[in-house]
């Protein structure tokens, strides 16, 4: 039988990037930055991926992790504070199966000629098929990811 229950987790990851504002909002808000630093991945097959980045707008990440296991993630913009925050939700289905929706917060500040960007998620996790720690880690990864991705474009400016 199926586990059917809902685990409710809320977690909050902050970074410091060597970049202002606009540039790490940029990487969030520009269709090709985004699908750079959180679509695409060594090992990673991208199917379909999509932003339409303003509020009512849709992205969609559609591929294949190296395991060969499918990955879809459905968010929606809710709020976009230009250069300070972002507010959206997103479903994520791993292997045709629904195991989360959550609604994620990215707050921007100015920090000298840097930036703190404080990232907050609240999750539903859906019967069991995600965790709090795995969700976290993967959020840590991405993030990572954009913070080479900023180094990348600074070094290259």
């Amino acid at each position: 039988m199926t586990d059917r229950r809902v685990d409710h987790e809320t977690f909050t990851i902050e970074r410091r990037f060597a970049a202002p504002p606009e540039r790490v909002f940029a990487a969030w808000a520009d269709p090709s930055a985004k699908r750079r630093w959180f679509a695409e991945g060594e090992g990673f097959t991208l199917k379909a991926y999509s932003l339409d980045f303003r509020i009512g707008g849709a992205e969609i990440c559609d591929g294949l992790e190296p395991s060969g296991r499918s990955f879809l993630n459905e968010t929606v913009y809710h709020d976009i504070v230009e250069h300070r925050r972002l507010v959206f939700s997103y479903r994520m289905v791993m292997g045709g199966v629904p195991i989360s929706v959550s609604l994620a917060t990215v707050e921007l500040e100015p920090a000298g000629e840097a930036t703190r960007m404080v990232f907050t998620e609240q999750a539903a996790f859906l019967d069991g098929g995600d965790t709090r720690s795995a969700r976290e880690g993967g959020w840590g990864w991405l993030l990572d990811r954009l913070g080479e991705h900023l180094a990348e474009r600074t070094v290259a400016s």
